[in-house]
C-alpha cells in the first residue's frame, strides 16, 4: 500500500430488511452502474470496498498519494449519474435524496494502526 492513502467512512442505512437486502443487491459485482466506478477512479479512488454489519456500512477507501478529499469529493459530485446514483441510493440510507456522497459518507478518526 505503499504511495496511498486510505480512508475509512461511515453511514447508517434504514433499519428495514428488505431496503438493506435491496441495497446489497444493487451493490452486488457488476451492479454498480459504470459511470460511477469511472467517476471514482478518475478523482483518484484506486479501490473502495464497503462492509455491513445490522444497518451499519463501514467503508475502506483507497486513494492516489496526493489525494486531496474535500477537492475530489467535490469533483465527484459533477461526474456523469453520480447525482442520479446518490438519489437512487439514498432510499436505503437514512438520509435525504438530494445529499451528496461526501455529505452521507462520514469520515471516520483512527484511532490504533499495529506496528
Amino acid at each position: 500500500m505503499m504511495n496511498q492513502k486510505r480512508f475509512c467512512k461511515t453511514l447508517q442505512l434504514e433499519n428495514d430488511l428488505k431496503l438493506i437486502k435491496a441495497y446489497k443487491e444493487v451493490h452486488a459485482p457488476g451492479a454498480v452502474w459504470p459511470e460511477i466506478t469511472q467517476g471514482m477512479k478518475e478523482v483518484g479512488i484506486l479501490d473502495m470496498e464497503i462492509y455491513i454489519q445490522g444497518t451499519q456500512l463501514f467503508m475502506i477507501m483507497d486513494t492516489v498519494a496526493d489525494f486531496d478529499h474535500d477537492k475530489a469529493m467535490a469533483e465527484l459530485a459533477t461526474k456523469p449519474r453520480q447525482s442520479e446514483w446518490e438519489a437512487y441510493v439514498s432510499q436505503f440510507q437514512k438520509t435525504s435524496e438530494t445529499a451528496t456522497a461526501d455529505e452521507k459518507w462520514q469520515l471516520m478518526e483512527r484511532i490504533f494502526k499495529m506496528d
